[in-house]
C-alpha cells in the first residue's frame, strides 16, 4: 500500500532522545514543582533519602542544591512532574550542570502514589513519589530531549495557535447560537460560512436581521465581492431568501445588532492573528531538517507537521510503531470480562493534541487514493466514518515511524484494485 524512500537529509544523532540508564545514576532527585518554591526530594540507587527539602524557584538554589548532590554523591537524576511552563527552569538549569533529566507524567505519578501507604496529598510526598519511581521503576520515566531554539519556539507557538483555534471555535459557535435564536433560517446560509473575511464583514457592519434587510442587495454585494468575488451576488441572493422565510420578530432581535458586531471583530481578529502564526510556523518548520519527512505524506500540512515533529521528533522514543500508536491514543483498547464483555475501543488515552494531529491529516488525505482504498476498505467492513478514519490514521502512524526509523521519504503504491 505505501513504501518509502530514501532521503539525503538524515539529522544525526544530535535529533536523537537521549536513553536513560540509570545503572550510571548515583541520585535520584524528585522535584514537585510549584511557581513560587519547589519540594526536593534525593534517594540514592538502595532507597535512602539524603534530601528532603523545600526551595525557591531560584536559579542560584538549584545550582547550589544540585551542585552539592554532584558533589557528595555523583551523577544526579532530576525528574519533575511537569516539565514545561513552572518546570522549566530547574530542568534548563540541570541540564546545564551536566545533570541527567527526565519527567514523571502527572497521571502516571498518581496511579504510582496509590500503591504507597497513606492518602495525604502534599508536595513532600509527591516529591518522594516521583524520586523513588525513577529508582525502582524506570520505565515510567519519559525522556526530555534537549531542544533548539527554533523546536522551543515551534512548541509555543504551536501550543499558542491551539489556544487561538479554541477562541475562533468558541466565538463561531456563539454567534451561530444567536442567529439560530433570531432567525433559524438566516443562520443555515451564514453559519457554516460563519468565518469567512465576506461574511465577518457583512455581520460586522450589520448585526441584525433588519440591518441587513435594510442595507439592500446592491450595498451587500459591494461589501461582499472584495472578499468574496465568485459568491457576492449568490450568497446575498440566499441570504434575502432567507430574510423572507421568516417575518416574525423573536424578543431580543435588537441586541444582535450590538453583540453581533462584536464577535465578528473579535474572530476576525482571532483569525489574522492564526494567519500570522502559520506563516512563522512554516518558516520554522521548513528550516528544521526532518520537516521534510512528515510532510512528504500526504494530508500532513504546515500545523500538522509541527505538531507531529514537535511530539514525535525523529521518532527514536519510541521502541516500535505500537509504542507510538499507543502514546497518540491511536491503540485500541481491549475490553474483557468472562464471557460477557468482549472487544475493542478507542483508547481514551495517550497525547490528544498528536492523535487529532493524526486524525486531521488521515482525514485530509482521503484525496490521495492509497489511503482512500484502506478508507474505503475499512467502511466495507462495517466501521463507520470515524472508526474508519481512526484505523486509517494508526496505519499512518505506522508508516510515519518506518519513514522515521530508515530515514525515508513517502512514496505511494497504486492504490489495489479489488
Amino acid at each position: 500500500m505505501w513504501r518509502s524512500v530514501p532521503w539525503d537529509g538524515r539529522a544525526g544523532n544530535d535529533w536523537r532522545k537521549h536513553v536513560i540508564d540509570i545503572g550510571d545514576i548515583d541520585v535520584f532527585l524528585g522535584l514537585d514543582v510549584g511557581k513560587g518554591e519547589h519540594h526536593a526530594t534525593a534517594l540514592t540507587p538502595a532507597g535512602k533519602k539524603v534530601l528532603d527539602k523545600r526551595m525557591p524557584n531560584s536559579e542560584p538554589k538549584l545550582r547550589e542544591v544540585f551542585a552539592k548532590l554532584a558533589t557528595k554523591h555523583g551523577t544526579v537524576l532530576v525528574v519533575v512532574d511537569q516539565p514545561a511552563s513552572i518546570g522549566a527552569l530547574p530542568l534548563a538549569v540541570a541540564r546545564d550542570m551536566g545533570c541527567e533529566v527526565a519527567y514523571l507524567p502527572g497521571l502516571t505519578m498518581r496511579r504510582i502514589a496509590d500503591l504507597y501507604p497513606g492518602e495525604a496529598k502534599t508536595d513532600a510526598r509527591d516529591a518522594f513519589v516521583i524520586a523513588d519511581a525513577a529508582r525502582s521503576m524506570p520505565h515510567t520515566l519519559r525522556a526530555i530531549e534537549a531542544a533548539d531554539e527554533a523546536i522551543a519556539e515551534l512548541e509555543m507557538i504551536v501550543g499558542f495557535d491551539d489556544d487561538l483555534a479554541g477562541e475562533a471555535t468558541r466565538v463561531s459557535n456563539r454567534m451561530r447560537g444567536l442567529l439560530t435564536q433570531i432567525h433559524p433560517h438566516l443562520e443555515r446560509v451564514l453559519g457554516p460560512r460563519i468565518q469567512h473575511p465576506g461574511i465577518l464583514t457583512l455581520l460586522q457592519r450589520f448585526g441584525s436581521p433588519a440591518l441587513i434587510r435594510k442595507a439592500g442587495r446592491r450595498r451587500l454585494v459591494n461589501l461582499i465581492r472584495p472578499k468574496a468575488p465568485r459568491m457576492a451576488e449568490r450568497l446575498v441572493d440566499d441570504i434575502f431568501a432567507a430574510l423572507d422565510e421568516q417575518t416574525a420578530v423573536v424578543p431580543g432581535t435588537d441586541a444582535t445588532a450590538l453583540i453581533v458586531p462584536s464577535l465578528a471583530g473579535s474572530l476576525t481578529a482571532v483569525l489574522d492573528q492564526r494567519k500570522v502564526l502559520a506563516a512563522r510556523i512554516e518558516e520554522l518548520l521548513e528550516a528544521h531538517p526532518l520537516s521534510k519527512v512528515p510532510t512528504s505524506m500526504p494530508g500532513i500540512g504546515v500545523r500538522t507537521g509541527a505538531r507531529i515533529l514537535i511530539d514525535v521528533g525523529d521518532g527514536s522514543r519510541f521502541p516500535s510503531a505500537a509504542h507510538l500508536a499507543a502514546y497518540a491514543g491511536l491503540a485500541p483498547a481491549t475490553r474483557s470480562s468472562g464471557s460477557s464483555i468482549r472487544g475493542e475501543q478507542p483508547s481514551r488515552r495517550g497525547n490528544k493534541q498528536l492523535k487529532r494531529a493524526f486524525f486531521l491529516s488521515a482525514f485530509a488525505a482521503l484525496n490521495d487514493p492509497a489511503s482512500r482504498a484502506y478508507y474505503d476498505k475499512k467502511t466495507a467492513q462495517g466501521k463507520h466514518h470515524t472508526q474508519a478514519l481512526l484505523c486509517l490514521a494508526r496505519r499512518r502512524a505506522d508508516v510515519l515511524f518506518a519513514m522515521l526509523r530508515d530515514g525515508t521519504f513517502y512514496e505511494p503504491r497504486p492504490a489495489e484494485v479489488t
